[in-house]
């Protein structure tokens, strides 16, 4: 491995962005916007009037229903309401280079201008449904979201004359006058229905820097209260700082309610430019931050000079948890990126702010994003050797690898830090990958003369024999002489002795058949015979095709759900779907689950508002269990287990080609077929001969331990379930595992083969079949035929 800096190439930066929320359409609750600047991109938070201290929350909350409310409550089915906030998918394909900047006009003394700021999401919006959808820029899209495009004509209003309707104070509703809503000679907002009688009418100058609306109090944007419902919930920990809880100390919410009173509500003197936020942030100075929110500057700004970092990176890299909080709370997109594509969590990750790293955690920032390096906030921590950044995060794949293919051991190797390594090999992190160069974990370890590191992995079995792509082993890389030297070259003396003594026993073959596809490798041994590795299929993760088969993939056809839990109330309709949610909290089916005739699985899928982690996600996570293809005594090449596996435990999922019946008819060797026959239209096979994964090895057995389930997950094609393989009982570590190929394969099979799974139950060994005169000279060896072995009569698992 070359030294630190030779692994880190730089790549096009990349921004992300996060999406707003849905507007609720109650007339008996307020919302109150966060609003920054209008030059990035802006979230909302919004909270119902009753949980704010307003002296006019009970007079808004109980309206009249006489006089022109009344009428009003009448007319309001027919009132033309606004979309502002509804999102609508890009379906036009690839954007052509004009339509890369966005589509806002505005009407500028008698004169269209169009906006020529690049687009960044595909995602369409339009304030009302008489005007066409528009991709828009981020500033366009936050002035879009806060009703400042005009639903009669589709033209923004910000500069010029124009109508401003405000229904309950901090809400702002902007219109032309001639566009507005005309029922029963009244005229009325088109945005939500109130009459213009109370509407402004508004003129902004062409040359006015400012982006906000005078009005009565001038300059001012409403800066959102934070609450502990913004944030994730999550319990309190004694010791842990309040706002890693989600809820603002009592002392920071007493110095925003300083910042609002009615001296700071004048217009300031001195203007701010927006970089003043970004300074303040990264100074700690909390009063001026919330001035400088409060004056409307953009948290999403991009510093010049600084990497195009936000104000919420320069917070989190110095640690300021209170001023990440505010920048949060004022709508600061917790996963944009700088130029180095780093996210405020990354920049705090670096700099070894834990409370902040759990704060932002919290708050939603994501772990998996990757910078130009390929770094993720793992890597980052198993480089700088912060363990107690490892603990907090919750990563499902520990094994996620950077562009140059390190995964997170390699760098903790780098960095010397032997806890830290000893935490990701307990999380399973695989301790013979390999990077581009071809060094694993323990190569890196000894070239830097790390003797801890280089003691822990050969205790865990590291290959000292192991070759990089220079043909050097672990020993040619360290220093001559030192203690690490001693270690893997005694290492390596006893590993020559045990596999002289063993040259006759169990032999590896491959320490990963799936190549890297599966999260977790999956090894090939033989202590039987001189077989050598399979080698005639090829592996692939998932069902594939070779011929159109019209599978509807259509997202827009899917039954999905909306939960903001974890998918495992009642009311989700996936769950509803399968009958109910079927998975725990370890992702396990239930002991009571029906195995004679298992339902369907319906899991969540991309169409679903739930998060990718959701407790109704657990085949499409893929392989999570430690496999072994072995060679066993009499039935060719079986699959044990390496670990413990509970009962209900997702196993693996038996995946080939997918074929019609017809094509399945015209097979030679049908011993890897398994049926889709889901008594719904065409029926289909998977075919694992010359495509499969792990799943084509598993021998059946009369006494299984495996349970085949169909699940659903990308998409609700009903003729084109996946098959997934739950454990039917408690497996010991080194048992092989099975599933039943059912009578019908029997009744073909049992002229050619007989059963040898060894079980005292056995249905189909020789002591309990007839076995033809055709069938005697037929070696039982496999189960599994080779092509030379085939029948011309089809059987299908």
């Amino acid at each position: 491995m070359e030294p630190e800096a030779s692994v880190e190439k730089t790549q096009a930066a990349a921004s992300g962005t996060l999406k707003t929320g849905k507007e609720m359409a109650v007339r008996n609750e307020t919302l109150v916007q966060t609003a920054s600047g209008e030059g990035g991109h802006v979230e909302y938070t919004e909270l119902a009037l009753d949980c704010l201290d307003l002296k006019a929350q009970e007079e808004l909350l109980s309206p009249p229903v006489s006089g022109i409310y009344k009428m009003l409550f009448d007319l309001a089915e027919e009132l033309p309401l606004c979309c502002c906030r509804m999102e609508t998918p890009y379906s036009g394909g690839s954007l052509s280079t004009v339509d890369q900047t966005c589509m806002a006009m505005e009407s500028v003394d008698g004169m269209l201008i169009r906006c020529q700021k690049r687009v960044m999401k595909q995602e369409m919006m339009r304030p009302s449904n008489t005007v066409h959808l528009l991709v828009l820029c981020e500033d366009h899209r936050a002035g879009m979201v806060k009703h400042q495009c005009c639903p009669g004509c589709g033209l923004f209003c910000r500069v010029g004359t124009f109508m401003e309707c405000r229904p309950y104070g901090s809400i702002s509703h902007r219109f032309h006058r001639d566009c507005a809503s005309v029922l029963k000679d009244r005229r009325f907002c088109p945005h939500c229905g109130e009459n213009t009688s109370g509407a402004k009418e508004l003129t902004v100058l062409k040359a006015d820097p400012s982006p906000s609306v005078p009005r009565s109090n001038p300059g001012v944007s409403v800066l959102a209260v934070p609450t502990a419902a913004t944030l994730p919930s999550v319990p309190n920990v004694p010791g842990e700082s309040q706002y890693a809880a989600g809820k603002l100390p009592k002392e920071s919410l007493e110095s925003i309610l300083m910042a609002l009173d009615d001296e700071n509500l004048k217009p300031k003197k001195v203007k701010y430019p927006t970089r003043q936020l970004y300074i303040s942030a990264k100074q700690g100075d909390l009063q001026k931050v919330i001035h400088l929110l409060v004056d409307g500057k953009d948290p999403n700004f991009l510093m010049e000079g600084q990497n195009k970092r936000t104000p919420l990176h320069a917070a989190a890299a110095e640690g300021h948890q209170e001023i990440c909080h505010m920048l949060v709370q004022a709508g600061a997109n917790l996963d944009m990126f700088d130029e180095g594509q780093r996210t405020p969590l990354m920049a705090a990750c670096e700099n070894n702010h834990l409370d902040t790293v759990k704060y932002l955690l919290r708050a939603g920032a994501s772990v998996n994003h990757k910078d130009v390096m390929g770094f993720t906030c793992l890597h980052l921590a198993a480089k700088l050797g912060h363990l107690k950044h490892i603990d907090s995060f919750n990563i499902s794949d520990v094994n996620i690898r950077d562009k140059e293919e390190n995964v997170c051991l390699h760098w903790a190797a780098l960095s010397g830090c032997d806890d830290v390594a000893q935490a990701l090999l307990e999380a399973r992190c695989n301790l013979n990958a390999l990077n581009v160069h071809g060094d694993s974990p323990l190569h890196v370890a000894a070239r830097e003369n790390h003797l801890e590191c280089v003691m822990l992995f050969l205790s865990r079995g590291a290959d000292v024999t192991q070759r990089n792509r220079e043909g050097e082993t672990a020993l040619d890389c360290c220093i001559y002489g030192s203690k690490v030297w001693t270690a893997l070259n005694t290492n390596r003396k006893l590993t020559d002795a045990r596999r002289g003594r063993e040259c006759h026993g169990e032999k590896v073959l491959s320490r990963d058949i799936s190549r890297g596809y599966e999260a977790i490798p999956i090894t090939c041994v033989n202590g039987v015979d001189s077989e050598p590795c399979p080698e005639n299929f090829k592996y692939i993760p998932d069902n594939c095709v070779t011929s159109p088969l019209n599978i509807d993939k259509d997202i827009t056809h899917l039954q999905h759900c909306s939960c903001t839990d974890d998918c495992s109330s009642s009311t989700c309709m996936c769950g509803q779907l399968s009958l109910q949610c079927w998975y725990d909290s370890e992702g396990r089916l239930p002991l009571d689950f029906c195995q004679r005739e298992p339902p369907v699985l319906f899991e969540c899928n991309h169409a679903c508002s739930c998060w990718r982690t959701c407790r109704n996600r657990v085949v499409q996570n893929g392989l999570r269990v430690q496999l072994q293809l072995f060679r066993t005594q009499t039935m060719g090449w079986g699959v044990k287990a390496m670990q413990d596996i509970p009962q209900g435990t997702f196993v693996c999922e038996y995946v080939g080609e997918i074929i019609t019946d017809a094509e399945a008819d015209k097979r030679d060797n049908d011993s890897f077929l398994f049926t889709l026959d889901n008594k719904v239209g065409d029926i289909h096979c998977i075919d694992a001969r010359l495509f499969g994964n792990i799943g084509r090895f598993i021998n059946h057995l009369c006494e299984p331990n495996l349970l085949a389930v169909r699940v659903f997950t990308m998409h609700q094609d009903l003729r084109f379930p996946r098959i997934a393989l739950f454990s039917s009982r408690s497996i010991k570590a080194g048992d092989q595992i099975g599933f039943d190929y059912g009578d019908h394969y029997w009744r073909v099979k049992s002229k050619y083969l007989t059963c040898q799974c060894g079980s005292v139950k056995c249905h189909h060994s020789t002591a309990n079949i007839e076995v033809d005169d055709e069938s005697q000279d037929v070696k039982s060896q496999s189960l599994f035929l080779s092509p030379s072995e085939s029948i011309s009569s089809k059987t299908k698992l």
